[in-house]
């Protein structure tokens, strides 16, 4: 084995490397978004409202994040619409993981005493701030582990984007491959550094958990 080549190739992956993590950050920060959206459409939203959010979560439960790539990059041009690669890449992503999102936030808040809730709505606290003071710090150590897996799992799926030609980790490790015909190094390469970043994740994610567990326990 030549692991020469991989140092040869190691300026092209550690720009797909960053690129991955820039699409991945949009696509973690796009999904909270619609997380929070679906979450307060099915807790506090009209009929219609939870209706639409429950026809869309099941929707993407169902579907594979392969098949929203396809329909995003090729059927939507069909009606008049092209996305650059990258859009594709990170709305897909974002559009796929916002319900996993939902569930684990929505899970997390109906977890908590209702009393709590109804005492600050009863005293006149919005809305807005009785969630941000009272329902979130306690909601967090609850929401932290799920949220951190699925950000994993994001990560992970940020791969397929390559098969749509998004500029990313796995993009240039194939051409990397292409190029060097080693792809026993190259791909080992591209497998130990995604799990030596998810691996950090879960390691800072279990730092923060903690520390949230000890100011709520602190603070109860």
């Amino acid at each position: 084995m030549e692991w020469s080549l991989v140092l040869d190739n190691a300026p092209r992956l550690a720009a797909g490397l960053v690129r991955t993590l820039e699409l991945c950050a949009l696509a973690a920060l796009a999904s909270l978004l619609i997380g929070a959206v679906l979450t307060a459409a099915h807790l506090r939203g009209g009929t219609v409202l939870r209706y639409l959010a429950s026809f869309y979560t099941a929707l993407c439960l169902g579907l594979p994040l392969l098949i929203i790539i396809y329909i995003l990059f090729y059927a939507l041009p069909v009606y008049g619409l092209t996305l650059s690669p990258e859009v594709v890449g990170v709305c897909a992503l974002a559009i796929y993981y916002g319900p996993y999102v939902a569930e684990v936030v929505r899970g997390a808040i109906l977890a908590l005493p209702v009393g709590q809730f109804d005492a600050a709505t009863s005293i006149g606290l919005p809305l807005l701030r009785t969630v941000w003071r009272i329902m979130l710090p306690q909601a967090l150590p609850l929401m932290l582990p799920p949220l951190v897996g699925l950000m994993i799992g994001l990560i992970k799926d940020s791969a397929l984007l390559s098969v749509v030609s998004v500029p990313e980790f796995m993009f240039f490790a194939k051409q990397a491959v292409s190029d060097t015909y080693a792809p026993i190094e190259i791909y080992v390469t591209v497998a130990f550094t995604y799990w030596v970043l998810n691996a950090s994740c879960a390691a800072v994610a279990n730092w923060m958990e903690r520390r949230l567990t000890r100011f709520s326990s602190g603070h109860s």
